[in-house]
């Protein structure tokens, strides 16, 4: 799995938005908001190449004080939800 390229984590007024670099990518039907825990994933992803869901774990596992379990299927939900909205590819 990968971060698409073309868009950028910014935080505005408090609140972390996923923008688009360009405006062939802007889809005005939604805005891309991350909660402090996603924006962190996907700093940590955006743009170095390929991840995994347990990486993405491991991640969550390194900086909160939370359970192998428990971050797998956090991990696994917020990827799925990147694919979905068209910011990450399988």
């Amino acid at each position: 799995m990968k971060t698409l390229e073309g868009f950028r984590l910014r935080e505005i007024c408090g609140e972390f938005i996923i923008v688009p670099e360009s405006t062939e990518l802007v889809n005005f039907n939604k805005m891309i908001h991350l909660n402090a825990t996603a924006a962190y994933l996907w700093e940590q992803v955006n743009g170095k190449g390929d991840f995994t869901v347990e990486q993405l774990a491991s991640l969550l596992t390194d900086k909160y004080e939370v359970d192998a379990a428990t971050a797998l299927k956090d991990a696994a939900a917020v990827a799925a939800k990147w694919v979905e909205i068209g910011i990450a590819s399988e």
